[in-house]
């Protein structure tokens, strides 16, 4: 595809989406969201795609919204638009039916942070560091921020992150549960890549069925988790990957799903 805000490519699995305005640390502009938009739908359409990876390119996941680009007088209506842009794409990173993994290289700032925290795992450079700035500044979080960090890391972490607005190291994001890995700089995305692979060798229907009910399980009783795992355990069965499961345990070696 087309792109100029983002670098799309699919290999062994992984839709790799790196954002790609470096001169701006990746700092966001309608454009890239809708960019952002149309891979995300690809790599949702792609039955060879098991897996996602977003990243940013140069010394940044994604330093926020682009500031100098907002003065250049839009009108209220395009600015609401651009601010619902946000909200499509983190609910997006939410409910792609694959795993979608942030592999945080640098700053993730502001709607950085957001897109981050709506994946379901995040990988974090030894020198990266992530933040809310935007209380601090006036505005208000976006993204499901809200909804998110509470359940990630507990409300009363939450409410630091997001009313102190507080930028915290790699190391930080690690002990609070907010990041899954540390890895050093150097190799950085050999080490996101391997991640990902890891996930993409997994059964893909499973994957889904896990996504889905993880998170909706804040809002599930005991009694609809229990029949939403028998319905997805039902389900499992009847594939040909849940045989290939079988047949490879028996046997002892790795098994090849085919999402089938």
């Amino acid at each position: 595809m087309p792109f100029e805000t983002i670098v799309y490519r699919v290999d062994t699995g992984i839709a790799c989406i790196r954002l790609n305005r470096p001169q701006r640390m990746n700092a966001v502009v309608q454009q890239l969201y809708d960019e952002l938009r149309a891979a995300l739908q690809a790599a949702e359409d792609d039955n060879a795609v098991r897996t996602i990876l977003l990243t940013g390119e140069g010394r940044a996941f994604c330093a926020g919204a682009d500031l100098k680009a907002h003065k250049a007088g839009r009108t209220a209506f395009a600015r609401r638009q651009y601010l619902r842009g946000e909200q499509a794409i983190c609910k997006q990173l939410i409910t792609i039916s694959k795993p979608v993994v942030a592999a945080v290289n640098g700053y993730a700032i502001g709607a950085g942070a957001e897109m981050a925290i709506a994946a379901d795992f995040i990988l974090m450079a030894a020198s990266a560091e992530i933040g809310l700035p935007e209380i601090s500044i006036g505005n208000f979080v976006g993204g499901g921020a809200t909804y998110l960090l509470p359940r990630l890391v507990g409300l009363a972490k939450a409410r630091e992150l997001i009313i102190l607005g507080e930028r915290i190291d790699a190391q930080e994001a690690l002990r609070i549960g907010l990041a899954n890995r540390v890895y050093p700089d150097q190799g950085f995305i050999k080490h996101a890549w391997e991640f990902s692979q890891k996930l993409a060798s997994k059964a893909p229907y499973s994957m889904q069925l896990a996504k889905e009910n993880l998170n909706r399980s804040g809002e599930m009783t005991l009694d609809t988790a229990l029949v939403t795992e028998l319905e997805g355990m039902t389900f499992c069965a009847t594939t040909q990957d849940w045989q290939e499961g079988v047949d490879a345990f028996a046997a002892k070696r790795t098994p090849t799903f085919k999402g089938q």
